[in-house]
């Protein structure tokens, strides 16, 4: 029998997620919280573009059973499956609003950045937890309509791991399930994934929010390429300190982790403009230009600052962008390439 899957928050990556396995025949419900989003669902179905906006691979309405969040209280029954694909920061909410709703030995996937799976487990259970490292990013351009700028043979597109760290028959059918979105593998080291995407997103997200600008177009600022490199460093070796393992991401491998921190952040942050699609943005400014609140303050950036604490590692640059974030967001500073100046530069003569 097939396996009863519900996507929260179906924006622009449960869309994505969501829409390929309706379209691939699975039993899929998508609940979302904007109520535009839910209305053009409803009444269109929801478009699906993939690869480049100028020549997609892929471009079709897929049918989707599409519901408001105060419509879940009709719902009889339980899922077998549930992708979270919120913003970190509606997480908490979001669990305990959709755990009634998951079957005793169902489980939730979280395909979201940071360390959800952290503060996810005490809600659900640790063996109802399952983590999603997320390669490919998406846009929700508009009410019914997801794109993601990544081919489906983008490698390493989604990366699932349980906690515990085995390789169970669960995450090869979720993998399975996944394969309909885009390339799909599994790991024994969710938590490793976990840190280098982190580590990834505090290096590039902030500096792209903070210069509004997309980080290919950045590479010859004035201290930028210092700064991104600073805040990898940081953040790896909080991670080598807390005792994570590096996991490959994106184009890259596992050999790539094994050089030194310069090493490993440069090419993390060359990574960056391979396999982009001209017209995209981050997650960070997309928050910006929707007068949401971002993540860079406690689960991107900050999260790395709060566990460098933990672990006794100074993260200087870390500090820095997080508190420039919290004067872009309050209105203080705007969005522009001179907001590097206020970042520490590098040692005359580097």
């Amino acid at each position: 029998m097939d396996k009863k899957i519900a996507v929260l928050a179906p924006g622009a990556i449960g869309g994505i997620i969501g829409g390929q396995a309706a379209r691939a025949g699975h039993d899929v419900v998508l609940i979302d919280q904007w109520p535009a989003h839910v209305d053009a669902m409803k009444a269109h179905g929801l478009r699906v573009t993939i690869g480049p906006r100028e020549n997609p691979e892929a471009d079709h309405v897929v049918p989707v059973r599409a519901y408001h969040l105060h419509e879940v209280c009709t719902f009889s029954q339980q899922f077998d499956i549930i992708f979270l694909t919120c913003k970190s920061y509606d997480t908490v909410w979001m669990v305990q609003f959709i755990e009634p709703y998951l079957k005793p030995d169902g489980v939730l996937v979280s395909a979201q950045n940071s360390l959800n799976d952290e503060w996810i487990a005490p809600i659900i259970g640790y063996t109802r937890s399952i983590g999603c490292v997320l390669s490919a990013g998406g846009w929700l351009l508009e009410p019914g309509h997801v794109w993601r700028d990544k081919s489906m043979e983008f490698p390493n597109a989604y990366t699932l791991g349980e906690l515990h760290g085995e390789i169970t028959p669960r995450l090869e059918d979720l993998a399975t399930i996944l394969e309909n979105a885009g390339n799909t593998r599994v790991t024994t080291n969710l938590w490793g994934g976990r840190w280098s995407k982190l580590m990834y997103n505090s290096m590039m997200s902030g500096l792209a929010g903070l210069a509004g600008k997309r980080a290919p177009e950045l590479m010859d600022a004035p201290n930028y390429q210092h700064a991104c490199l600073e805040l990898g460093k940081e953040a790896m070796q909080v991670g080598r300190a807390l005792g994570y393992g590096m996991e490959p991401i994106f184009h890259l491998t596992a050999e790539d982790f094994l050089g030194s921190p310069d090493e490993v952040c440069e090419s993390l942050m060359w990574a960056s403009a391979r396999g982009t699609s001209s017209g995209t943005t981050n997650m960070v400014q997309q928050d910006l230009r929707r007068g949401r609140p971002t993540e860079i303050g406690s689960y991107l950036n900050g999260l790395v600052i709060r566990k460098g604490r933990e672990a006794n590692v100074p993260t200087p640059m870390n500090d820095a962008v997080t508190e420039l974030f919290l004067r872009l967001e309050c209105g203080e500073l705007r969005q522009d390439v001179s907001n590097f100046e206020l970042l520490p530069s590098a040692p005359a003569g580097q």
